[in-house]
């Protein structure tokens, strides 16, 4: 609507001061024309607003004019007050912060909709850790800030895993991304894009020299191609699993992580009296673990979960029962 693209442009001139009208009409997806229309209607408002052509122009407002209307919707109030996972504010120093620009942002709103943006806080919240995920490590994240926003180059010591020792990078970083109550610094390491867990930072110092980034290359791009490496990366062993049905609610949420099919995918090949067994009591999960051993994590579904293959894992869990059964009767 068009009263929404005025004041879409007006709080753009106030965020960025002289925007090029080109840059206006692909970031509202109109054509250079209607923005030059808007401008004179905002002009017939009595907003102080002006067009300068050429190659350094652009639209910009009149120096120290401001407006207070925030133009949000009562759909727009009620997104701001659904709080994200409030680890990730405290981890960055900007709980406090959050609490004043929520108040400052509620005492701005228009009358009609401050009781829905203030009953949406109490009623919705957002929790971005898994289930029983266990305790975090504490992260201090100072520094990796500070070479973030001051773009900085950084020199890390750290330690991957299944390493004692730490290792020294120096890095080039796009920013830290929160994923599942996990901090990571995704930064350039000689011209290639890493993950860096915050919590495996040993130590971290900001250079004086200037970040050196890939030219065209946010943080979201870094991210996504990282993303996919991880997830894409194939699995070790696939291991098919046959859980009881009173246990697959608490046994999908526990398995999550390592989860490659759900109950009814991919047993078409299974015979009828298999199938309609399966059906009555059993459910057919497939699974990738990394290595043998991780499969000595489904002991603790006991008897509700029995492995069908491969063999070495079934060997696996059978020498796990052998020693624990043997453990106990020693200490018997």
């Amino acid at each position: 609507m068009k009263s929404d693209r005025l004041l879409s442009i007006l709080l753009l001139l106030q965020t960025r001061g002289r925007v090029p009208a080109r840059e206006l009409a692909e970031r509202l997806e109109v054509s250079v024309r209607t923005i030059y229309r808007d401008v004179e209607a905002l002009s017939a408002t009595g907003v102080p607003v002006y067009a300068e052509r050429g190659r350094h122009g652009g639209i910009e407002l009149l120096a120290g004019f401001r407006t207070d209307v925030t133009g949000l919707t009562a759909d727009e109030s009620r997104a701001l007050f659904i709080l994200a996972a409030q680890g990730a504010h405290a981890a960055l120093g900007l709980d406090a912060a959050l609490g004043s620009a929520l108040r400052k942002v509620m005492a701005a709103l228009p009358a009609p909709h401050r009781p829905a943006a203030e009953m949406t806080s109490r009623r919705v919240l957002v929790d971005a850790t898994r289930w029983k995920g266990g305790p975090q490590p504490a992260v201090d994240l100072d520094v990796l800030q500070d070479a973030v926003f001051a773009d900085r180059r950084l020199r890390l010591r750290y330690r991957h895993s299944g390493y004692r020792e730490a290792r020294t990078y120096t890095v080039d970083p796009y920013g830290l991304v929160s994923k599942a109550g996990v901090w990571y610094l995704v930064a350039d390491r000689r011209g290639r894009p890493q993950l860096f867990r915050a919590d495996r930072v040993r130590s971290a110092t900001v250079l004086d020299d200037a970040v050196r980034r890939r030219p065209g290359v946010e943080l979201a791009d870094a991210w996504e191609v990282l993303r996919r490496e991880v997830e894409q990366r194939p699995g070790g062993i696939d291991v098919t699993v046959r859980v009881r049905r009173d246990r697959l609610d608490l046994f999908l949420r526990l398995m999550a992580s390592s989860l490659v099919s759900l109950p009814g995918e991919g047993d078409a090949g299974e015979g009828e009296d298999e199938g309609r067994e399966a059906a009555d009591s059993w459910a057919t999960v497939r699974l990738s673990l990394g290595v043998v051993g991780e499969a000595r994590q489904l002991l603790q579904f006991s008897d509700r979960v029995v492995v069908v293959s491969p063999p070495e894992v079934r060997d696996e869990l059978a020498r796990a029962a052998l020693s624990v059964t043997a453990l106990y009767q020693r200490v018997g």
